[in-house]
């Protein structure tokens, strides 16, 4: 045997071991039940509303907080000073520079806890918020909370009228899903313009730019979307003021019921923190007492997000368990075929397959009910892509129920090919979700205003169509296709919507493609896989910063467990097993990997709303290693076959 050879197999035979290790520790962090759940942490921004949120439940007596409430104000306060920068500001994503929407909500939070403006972590931190341009250069939605307060002119901020559920076309249903939540329970909130108190002589005049106007500046080209939308807000201020009382009444009753339908049959309305939020908010408003149900398991679903085990302190955007499951039972099914946890796993899906119509069925009204959400229960939003791994997750297992499994293995499939959307691609919760035009409201600099088809979406559904017998001579699998080759960037990678970021996209992109059954001998494979081996890092593995959102186009980073698995996930699929780039980004994970099977990773790889916020999914660094791991051996005993 030649020593390439010899190298090679034992570096399969590592890889091998590895894969043992990663597998044991992975089925060994599920649930008694057979599901997976870890943590999902992000920024400071949801500890800093927390705190104003309290101000809103509970207004401190003479300018102290309830005794009941102190001690937890103090632990957010320590949780958001400890991931303070060296230049006094906050940022979003690790590694990342200060932020001004953050930095500013930072600012509130602290000094509403009680912390001295000549403290120096607040002098330094005002300054950084100057810098950045003051408070006037915070998002829409850091002034509108701050408006419910009276600490930001409601004049400058956006209006956000809840006759929006009155408009015609759907036009609710135009914006994401999440916006959706959002604009429906904020809507109700900005109706009531309240005044919530603040302590007294508390304001934030010394973080406001001197000379600085906070009006909205208006386009130099007078037909433009950006101007029609200031033109509208403007209209929709004096409708605020002189409007039909009769018609603001009825908007605030659809509003009302169309959020207090959707606070049943899920934990919170939409499962994520900013509209769990504002539901309460809404409901208070709406003259909900504090102790009536609603309101009471609205507040307590909120209150779940919270991590407070006597050690640290933070906020959950929500929960993961459909997602992290699905991805660690196929990564365990496809290391381990059979495994019980797998099985177990399958039964866990099965059971939380949605059968009731959502929001998503405005498009699809003649589709059946299927799909999987991303949170423990959230039936109105089923997403593709939980739907899609959890197809793919059902494909590798056997679950106790078998005819169950076979019935829910076509509702799913059919459910995942109807929502596909016009243009060939798949989105995240509906189809043709697509108005360009709306990105020009003034709230939408959240940057999720839309829910456009994506490539790492539409490769991971073409995968799972793939694994349920849909090949390339299906229309849908080959539009799919076709969406992928046209939306390959210059430099052969793909976008990434919802991981950081190109290496991402790429990955699912080339995943997708090799399921459908394209050829790596084709161009645009070709050139995937050369852009992936030309920005791998000296030390084997792939890393890629947040930054690549707000440049649009790669910007490395050191090497993550995640990104090096994507990567090596998107070559092997693009047909390279064997190069030195596989062969060192195999090496790579081998020699990070800890003594228990499992990863380190602290820089965030999930992706919320790109340029504004970033996830930590704390079982990326473990599974995604681990299917590279399995992929990669397979590979190689295929090749030797």
């Amino acid at each position: 045997m030649s020593a390439p050879s010899q190298v090679r197999n034992a570096l399969e035979t590592s890889a091998q071991y590895a894969q043992g290790r990663a597998a044991e520790y992975l089925a060994g962090l599920a649930e008694r039940d057979g599901h997976w759940c870890a943590e999902l942490t992000a920024d400071t921004t949801l500890e800093s509303d927390y705190i104003l949120f309290q101000l809103w439940l509970y207004p401190p007596k003479d300018g102290r907080w309830e005794p009941e409430t102190r001690p937890l104000i103090d632990k957010a306060v320590r949780s958001i000073l400890d991931r303070q920068l060296s230049d006094g500001g906050f940022n979003i994503h690790r590694g990342g520079p200060a932020e001004v929407s953050a930095s500013v909500k930072a600012y509130v939070a602290l000094k509403l806890a009680g912390m001295a403006l000549d403290d120096p972590r607040m002098s330094l931190l005002g300054r950084r918020i100057l810098e950045l341009g003051g408070i006037q250069a915070a998002n829409s939605y850091v002034k509108v909370n701050l408006s419910l307060f009276d600490l930001y002119p409601r004049q400058y901020c956006p209006s956000i009228p809840p006759e929006v559920v009155l408009l015609p076309f759907d036009f609710l249903y135009q914006m994401s899903a999440w916006t959706r939540a959002i604009v429906v329970s904020l809507g109700i909130v900005h109706a009531a313009n309240p005044r919530r108190p603040v302590p007294a002589g508390f304001h934030l005049d010394e973080i406001w730019l001197a000379g600085v106007s906070p009006a909205v500046h208006w386009d130099h080209r007078w037909f433009t979307w950006h101007n029609f939308f200031l033109a509208t807000d403007r209209l929709l201020k004096w409708w605020e003021r002189h409007g039909s009382r009769r018609l603001r009444r009825k908007a605030i009753e659809k509003a009302r019921e169309w959020m207090v339908e959707r606070l049943h049959h899920s934990d919170g309305l939409g499962a994520i923190y900013p509209p769990m939020m504002y539901s309460v908010m809404a409901l208070d408003v709406l003259g909900y007492a504090a102790d009536h149900p609603l309101r009471q398991e609205a507040l307590r679903h909120f209150n779940c997000l919270c991590v407070d085990d006597g050690r640290r302190f933070f906020f959950q955007p929500c929960f993961s368990p459909v997602w992290d499951t699905a991805i660690a039972a196929y990564a365990l099914g496809q290391s381990d075929p059979g495994h019980p946890a797998v099985e177990r796993a399958a039964d866990w899906l099965l059971a939380r397959e949605i059968r009731r119509k959502g929001d998503w069925s405005v498009k699809r009204p003649h589709t059946e009910p299927s799909g999987w959400a991303f949170e423990y229960a959230n039936e109105y939003y089923p997403d593709i892509d939980d739907t899609a791994m959890v197809m793919l997750a059902l494909s590798e297992a056997r679950a106790s129920n078998r005819a169950a499994q076979r019935a829910c293995h076509e509702r799913g499939l059919h459910w995942l090919l109807d929502m596909q959307s016009s243009d060939g691609g798949w989105a995240a919760f509906d189809a043709d979700n697509n108005w360009e035009f709306l990105r020009n409201m003034p709230f939408a600099d959240h940057n999720a205003m839309l829910d456009p088809t994506c490539p790492d979406i539409t490769g991971r559904v073409l995968e799972a169509l793939a694994a349920h017998g849909a090949g390339r001579d299906h229309r849908a699998v080959a539009r799919g296709v076709e969406w992928l080759v046209r939306h390959q960037q210059p430099d052969g990678s793909w976008y990434g919507r919802w991981g950081v970021a190109y290496i991402y996209g790429t990955c699912f992109a080339l995943r997708g493609l090799a399921a459908s059954g394209e050829s790596d001998r084709e161009v645009h494979v070709l050139r995937a896989g050369e852009w992936l081996r030309s920005i791998q890092n000296a030390d084997g593995g792939w890393g890629e910063s947040c930054a690549s959102y707000h440049t649009q186009g790669y910007i490395g980073a050191p090497s993550t467990p995640s990104q090096t698995a994507w990567a090596l996930l998107g070559l092997i699929a693009g047909g390279d097993a064997d190069s030195l780039s596989v062969r060192h980004g195999i090496e790579h994970l081998l020699e990070m990997q800890r003594p228990d099977g499992s990863w380190e990773e602290e820089l965030a790889t999930g992706t919320g709303f790109p340029k504004v916020f970033y996830l930590n999914y704390h079982l990326y660094k473990d599974y995604f290693p681990l299917l590279a791991l399995s992929s990669f051996v397979k590979a190689r005993a295929n090749s030797h076959g």
